[in-house]
């Protein structure tokens, strides 16, 4: 499995995805139900999405989306983002979140994120991608957003998750968006991988 780091900076996202010409699939945005505002990367999608997260989530009134653990939302990105799409993904409250809650969270989110690239057949290569480029799925581990989980325990869990949910003959490149911090306390993890 390829496993990379990517800050969680809005410049580096564009710099990033948009010049290794990978297909950036799909953002995964897990948030707590009483988390308002988002915060981290989810925040930071919300604001380059001109607040349209926020106004999904009843910041201004129209409840569409709460947060409950295990709803999610899929919605394009529009050209505002370098993925082609998010998929919002409820955490439940924050009081109580455990390593079991964030296990469980990796897993679905994984498997959202894995049907929404499914493995190119052999010999096709769309868009002038090469057969061997495999699509990029990215997504913020369960429970970072709100320092729920330190770095290490959030990824290594993730990790974990990937290996069963992310398997097959062509695996997506899993881009795990973490600050520099959070990377610095979890690098090893990702180097065992490599």
């Amino acid at each position: 499995m390829n496993v990379a780091f990517l800050g969680a900076e809005l410049p580096r996202w564009d710099q990033a995805l948009r010049e290794d010409g990978a297909r950036a699939v799909a953002l995964g945005l897990p948030f707590f139900e009483d988390e308002r505002p988002l915060r981290g990367a989810a925040g930071l999608c919300d604001w380059r999405l001109g607040g349209r997260l926020s106004r999904l989530l009843g910041a201004t009134g129209a409840t569409r989306l709460r947060g409950a653990f295990g709803e999610q939302l899929l919605m394009p990105s529009g050209r505002r983002l370098p993925w082609e799409r998010l998929v919002l993904f409820g955490l439940g409250p924050a009081a109580g979140f455990d390593e079991a809650r964030a296990r469980a969270a990796a897993r679905e989110l994984l498997r959202t994120l894995r049907a929404l690239a499914p493995p190119a057949p052999k010999g096709a290569s769309g868009a002038g991608r090469s057969e061997a480029e495999p699509p990029t799925l990215a997504l913020v581990p369960p429970g970072r957003s709100t320092g729920a989980l330190s770095a290490r325990q959030a990824v290594d869990l993730l990790l974990q998750e990937a290996t069963m949910v992310l398997v097959g003959a062509h695996p997506p490149q899993l881009v795990i968006v973490e600050s520099a911090a959070g990377q610095k306390e979890a690098g090893e993890l990702v180097r065992r991988l490599s």
